[in-house]
C-alpha cells in the first residue's frame, strides 16, 4: 500500500463493549497494535476488559454516564496515551461531537470524517443528498413542521406512512401509522424515544414501502477519492426493526441489479466525500412508488453487525481495511478485483425471551458455540460470564459460510442445533425456527417474513424424552452406584429391589418419573414414566463439565445439563428445557392463606423510566388497556391491563426509575371489585 500522508497506529483505545469490541481487539493483535479498553461498572469482570492491553473504568451502569459519556472515554484516551479510537458499533459511533473530541485530543479517529457523519448522521440531508446524487427516494416529507403539519402532511403521501428519527437507527424512534387518528400518538412516541436513544427528537415521514426487501450495500473508500463497494447483503428477516439474520449475497440480486446497486452507493460515498467503511442501505420493492425497484434508505458511518458475512464471501478483513484507511494508506483493491465466492449467513444470539422479545440477564451457566469447517463465532462472553441487563442483549454472532446457499443453510440449521447457551434465556429457538423454515430456505422472505408465517412468537416445543434421560444421567452419574443402608427411612420407592434409582422431574404441572440402572462401559437403562412411557438404552460417550456426549441407538446426542437453584437446565438441539424439582412441603404455608387473593400487580419486566401513566387509581379499565409506558434499553414498552378490572394503585408517576420487578400498577379483577362493592353496600 501507498505510504503517503501515512501515521503509525500503535495504541488504539475501543469505545465500546461486548463482542464488536473483542473483535476490534483481536483485529488489532493480528496487526501488532495494543490495545485500550474501557468498561463500567457492571462490566468489571467482562471479556473485552479481559482480553485488552490496558483497561480504564469510566462510570457506572447507565450508559449516560460511561459508554455514552464523551468526557470520559477522552479522559481514558488521554491517560492512556492511545493514539487512536475505534468507536465500533452502536454508543457513540455514529456522533460527530465524539469523533471532534478524539481528533482535539491528539488521537487518529478510524471512521469517516466528522462533517461526512454529520451529513450523512441525518436522514434527512442523507435523503437530498441521495436524490442529487441521482440515488432513487422513498417519497415523504422532511423539514421544520408542527405535529398538525406533518399530519396534513402523512394525509398528502397517503397512509400507511412511517414517522421516522432524523437520528440514529436500528428501528428507535420509528412508528408505522396506518390511519390518521392513530398519528399523534405515533408522532408523540417515536420523538420521545429517539430523544432517549439519540438525544435527538427530530422526526421526518416516508411513504411506507409495505413488505420490502431490505438490502444494504458495503463501501469502503480512502483519503484519495478511492472507493469500492464489496457487494450486497440481505438483512430482511426482522423483528421490530432489528435484524436477526442476514446474509451476502442476497439471494433476490440477480444480473444488472447487483452492478445498480453497488455503482448508487459508490456514487453516495464519493457525493459524500467519505471515507473509511460505511454501508449504505436500499429498500427492494416491487411496488414501484417512485418508478424504481429499490430506493434509498439510510447511510450507517460505521462499521455494521453484519460486517461478517461480507468478509467471508470477498475473502477481505474489513477491520484490517479500516485500520489502514485510518493510517493514512490507500486501497489496493479496485472494483474489478472484487470477488464474491459462495454464500454466508449470519444470525445474532440475544439474551432475551423468545416470546416477549424482553432482555434476560444473569450468569451464563454453560456456553459452548459450535465449531467446524464454515463455522464463525464472533462473540464477546463464555461460561461464567455475567450478562447485564444494562445494554443491547446480542450475546454473540453466528456466522456460516458454504460454496452456495442450500449448503450455507444446512450448514446453518445444523449449527444452531449443536449451539449451547444456559442461564440466560435466549432466542435460540427462534433462530432454529426461522432456519428450518421452508420459505427461509427457498430464500423467499421479506421485512414481514416473522409476521407472515407467525414466528414473532415460537411455537413451544414439547419436551423430548432425550432431555429427561440427559437430565437422568448426568444427575446420577457421579452418584455411588450402591443401595442405601436399611436404616435409610426413605429408601422404600427410591431403590429398585434389583438396582437403579429414580429421579422425578416436573415438567409444567406434568411429573416424570425416570427409573434408571447404571450398566457396564458407561450404558445406562432407563425408564421413563409421565403420560406416556419410554425406555431408553444410552452411553456416556463423555461428559465436559456441563457439556454431555451420549450414544443411543438413533445416533450421538450433545447436550448441556446445568443446575439452577433446585432446577436443571437442559440445552438440546438449540432448545432449553427447564426440570423442575419436587420442592419439600413447608408446613409454615398450611393455614396461610397464602395465594388467596385474586389480585394482581403488574411488575417492571427490567429497570426502566415511567414515561407516561395513562389511567389513575380507581379507573375501571378493559383486558388490554394501556395502563402505563415504560422505558427500558432505549424501547419504548406499553404496560396492559391483563384483564377487566378495577386499577387499586400506581405508585410510580412520569419520570420515575424503577428497578426490575418493580410493582408498577396494582389491579383486581372486574368480578371481584364488584363483589367487594356489594359488601361494603351492606356494610352500610
Amino acid at each position: 500500500m501507498s505510504t503517503r500522508n501515512t501515521r503509525k497506529l500503535e495504541k488504539l483505545l475501543v469505545a465500546n463493549r461486548g463482542e464488536i469490541a473483542v473483535r476490534i481487539i483481536r483485529a488489532c493483535r493480528e496487526l501488532g497494535i495494543r490495545t485500550v479498553a474501557v468498561y463500567s461498572e457492571p462490566d468489571t469482570g467482562a471479556m473485552h476488559h479481559r482480553l485488552a492491553d490496558e483497561s480504564y473504568l469510566i462510570g457506572p451502569a447507565a450508559a449516560a454516564e460511561s459508554y455514552l459519556s464523551i468526557e470520559r472515554i477522552v479522559e481514558a484516551l488521554e491517560r492512556s496515551g492511545a493514539d487512536a479510537v475505534h468507536p465500533g458499533y452502536g454508543f457513540l459511533a455514529e456522533n460527530a461531537e465524539f469523533a471532534r473530541a478524539v481528533e482535539r485530543a491528539g488521537a487518529t479517529w478510524v471512521g469517516p470524517s466528522p462533517d461526512s457523519m454529520d451529513l450523512m448522521g441525518s436522514k434527512v440531508s442523507a435523503k437530498r443528498l441521495a436524490e442529487e446524487a441521482e440515488v432513487p427516494t422513498v417519497p415523504g416529507f422532511s423539514g421544520e413542521a408542527t405535529p398538525e403539519e406533518l399530519a396534513a402532511e402523512a394525509e398528502k403521501i397517503g397512509y400507511p406512512v412511517l414517522v421516522k428519527a432524523s437520528a440514529g437507527g436500528g428501528g428507535r424512534g420509528m412508528r408505522m401509522v396506518e390511519r390518521p387518528e392513530d398519528f399523534q400518538d405515533a408522532f408523540e412516541s417515536a420523538t420521545r424515544e429517539a430523544e432517549a436513544a439519540f438525544g435527538e427528537g427530530t422526526v421526518f415521514l416516508e411513504k411506507a414501502v409495505v413488505d420490502p426487501r431490505h438490502i444494504e450495500v458495503q463501501i469502503v473508500a480512502d483519503d484519495y477519492g478511492n472507493v469500492v463497494h464489496l457487494g450486497e447483503r440481505d438483512c430482511s428477516i426482522q423483528r421490530r426493526h432489528q435484524k436477526v439474520v442476514e446474509e451476502a449475497p442476497s439471494p433476490a440480486i440477480i444480473g444488472e441489479r447487483r452492478q445498480e446497486l453497488g455503482a448508487a452507493a459508490v456514487r453516495l460515498a464519493k457525493a459524500a466525500g467519505y471515507r473509511n467503511a460505511g454501508t449504505v442501505e436500499f429498500l427492494l420493492s416491487g411496488e414501484e412508488p417512485s418508478g424504481e425497484e429499490f430506493y434509498f434508505l439510510e447511510m450507517n458511518t460505521r462499521l455494521q453487525v453484519e460486517h461478517p458475512v461480507t468478509e467471508l464471501v470477498t475473502g477481505f478483513d474489513l477491520l484490517h481495511l479500516q485500520l489502514a484507511v485510518a493510517a493514512g494508506e490507500a486501497l489496493q483493491v479496485t472494483q474489478d478485483e472484487v470477488r464474491v465466492s459462495g454464500s454466508a449467513i449470519e444470525v445474532r444470539l440475544y439474551a432475551e425471551d423468545p416470546q416477549t422479545a424482553m432482555p434476560s440477564g444473569g450468569e451464563l451457566l454453560l456456553f459452548d458455540p459450535p465449531e467446524g469447517p464454515g463455522i464463525r463465532n464472533d462473540t464477546g462472553v463464555e461460561t461464567g460470564d455475567s450478562v447485564p441487563l444494562d445494554y443491547d442483549p446480542m450475546l454473540a454472532k453466528l456466522i456460516v459460510h458454504a460454496p452456495d446457499r442450500p449448503a450455507a443453510v444446512r450448514r446453518l440449521r445444523q449449527a444452531l442445533r449443536e449451539y449451547l447457551a444456559l442461564g440466560v434465556t435466549t432466542n435460540l429457538p427462534l433462530l432454529r425456527q426461522i432456519a428450518d423454515h421452508e420459505a427461509f430456505g427457498a430464500g423467499e422472505f421479506t421485512t414481514g417474513f416473522l409476521e407472515e408465517y407467525g414466528l414473532t412468537t415460537p411455537s413451544e416445543v414439547e419436551t423430548p424424552p432425550e432431555a429427561l434421560v440427559a437430565a437422568a444421567v448426568a444427575e446420577l452419574s457421579d452418584a455411588p452406584d450402591e443401595r442405601p443402608p436399611a436404616t435409610d427411612p426413605f429408601a422404600a420407592g427410591r431403590v429398585r429391589p434389583g438396582g437403579g434409582h429414580r429421579v422425578r422431574y416436573l415438567l409444567g404441572d406434568t411429573e416424570w418419573e425416570v427409573w434408571a440402572e447404571r450398566g457396564s462401559r458407561g450404558r445406562w437403562m432407563l425408564e421413563l414414566d409421565g403420560h406416556e412411557k419410554h425406555k431408553k438404552e444410552v452411553e456416556v460417550v463423555a461428559r465436559r463439565g456441563g457439556r454431555l456426549y451420549l450414544l443411543d441407538d438413533e445416533g450421538r446426542i450433545k447436550c448441556g445439563v446445568v443446575q439452577e437453584g433446585r432446577d436443571l437446565l437442559v440445552g438440546l438441539d438449540g432448545y432449553v428445557y427447564r426440570l423442575g424439582k419436587r420442592r419439600s412441603l413447608n408446613l409454615d404455608d398450611l393455614g396461610s392463606g397464602a395465594g388467596a387473593s385474586r389480585g394482581t400487580s403488574l411488575t417492571a419486566p427490567m429497570p426502566g423510566t415511567v414515561i407516561k401513566v395513562l389511567v389513575e387509581e380507581g379507573a375501571e379499565v378493559e383486558a388490554g388497556q394501556p395502563i402505563l409506558i415504560l422505558e427500558a434499553m432505549k424501547t419504548e414498552q406499553t404496560i396492559q391491563a391483563p384483564y377487566a378490572g378495577i386499577v387499586r394503585k400506581l405508585p410510580f408517576e412520569g419520570g420515575s426509575r424503577v428497578s426490575g420487578g418493580a410493582v408498577l400498577a396494582e389491579m383486581d379483577e372486574a368480578e371481584e371489585a364488584k363483589e367487594q362493592s356489594g359488601e361494603q353496600e351492606v356494610n352500610t
